[in-house]
């Protein structure tokens, strides 16, 4: 009689867990969300950083030395940004040491100075004036850089020295290299405000107070331009709007020139954003900022360069209706 008693009572317990376990009311299983986070991870969405009013250098590279491309980059901006900007270019963030130096000896001055060094070391670092920025695109980089860097004089003047001592190659992965003054929205209104900004220290003077230009035979201080967009991942403006756009905001006074250009205005139009600069006439002789090309004129010489992109910059001509510039463009 006992051992079925103890059967009965241990049947009877089994069904009451099981029925707790049909209604929730037991232990649940614990999920472990680490994994599950990892499992299906986020990606990276839009520019990952860039954002209008940001400036910098587009890079381009061979597939797969996206990695090696940047440490080449990182360090060849070091150098000329400490040529071209001094101590200024190294950080603002040496008031440190100055107070160091110049701080006055003598027992009464020791609190004054610790207060100085308590100073120095509340005051956040300073950030260098360039940094890279991560893409969700292959073989295309881009370094945003800070003031007093002018995207433009800092690529010209790697491409210079590229130039004149070829032999003394600095880079191995880097091909391309773009500046950007100023990044806007990929947007009609962004492009004309973008193009207002960036093109107004080139373009825009008052005809009736300069004196050195010629009226009758719309000469002086005109320049010659041409207009090279780049979309990337991008199909809301078309290579021609961008043209009519540009051209327009150049203004009076100019006219469009293919091959014989003093100025050439650079658009870059990636996802949503656009970014616009104009570099000088020896775009062509500096093999279009390419530092392969420079590094290796003889095999430039036999080969095409990056055909992928001079596809995307051939030449189109507009007839659309400028104000006081020919319809024509270059892309």
């Amino acid at each position: 009689m006992m051992a079925e008693e103890r059967k009965r009572k241990a049947s009877d317990e089994h069904i009451n867990t099981q029925a707790k376990r049909s209604r929730g009311g037991g232990k649940k299983w614990r999920v472990n969300r680490h994994a599950q986070s990892n499992s299906n991870p986020q990606k990276p969405e839009g520019n990952v950083g860039l954002s209008p009013g940001d400036a910098g250098v587009w890079a381009t590279c061979e597939l797969g030395r996206e990695g090696k491309c940047v440490m080449e980059l990182k360090s060849l901006f070091d150098e000329y940004i400490e040529r071209l900007y001094g101590a200024e270019g190294q950080g603002q963030g040496r008031s440190h040491e100055e107070h160091e130096e110049g701080s006055p000896s003598g027992d009464e001055d020791i609190e004054a100075e610790i207060k100085r060094e308590l100073h120095g070391m509340k005051k956040p670092a300073s950030r260098k004036l360039f940094e890279h920025v991560r893409l969700d695109i292959q073989c295309v980089m881009f370094f945003r850089t800070r003031k007093p860097v002018d995207p433009v004089k800092l690529v010209h003047a790697i491409c210079e020295d590229a130039f004149s001592l070829p032999g003394q190659k600095r880079t191995r992965w880097v091909k391309r290299l773009t500046p950007v003054t100023l990044i806007g929205k990929a947007t009609e209104k962004g492009v004309e405000e973008v193009a207002q900004q960036v093109l107004a220290p080139h373009f825009h003077f008052d005809l009736d107070r300069d004196h050195d230009y010629d009226h009758d035979r719309n000469e002086g201080r005109g320049k010659r331009f041409a207009i090279r967009p780049t979309i990337r991942n991008h199909n809301t403006l078309t290579r021609d709007g961008i043209i009519r756009k540009v051209a327009a905001a150049v203004g009076p006074g100019h006219k469009v020139d293919l091959k014989g250009y003093n100025l050439l205005i650079l658009v870059e139009v990636y996802k949503n954003i656009c970014g616009m600069s104009v570099v000088p006439s020896d775009f062509e002789k500096l093999k279009r900022y390419n530092l392969s090309e420079l590094f290796d004129p003889a095999t430039a010489a036999g080969q095409p360069s990056d055909t992928s992109e001079s596809n995307q910059t051939s030449r189109v001509k507009t007839t659309a209706n400028l104000p006081s510039s020919s319809g024509e463009g270059e892309q």
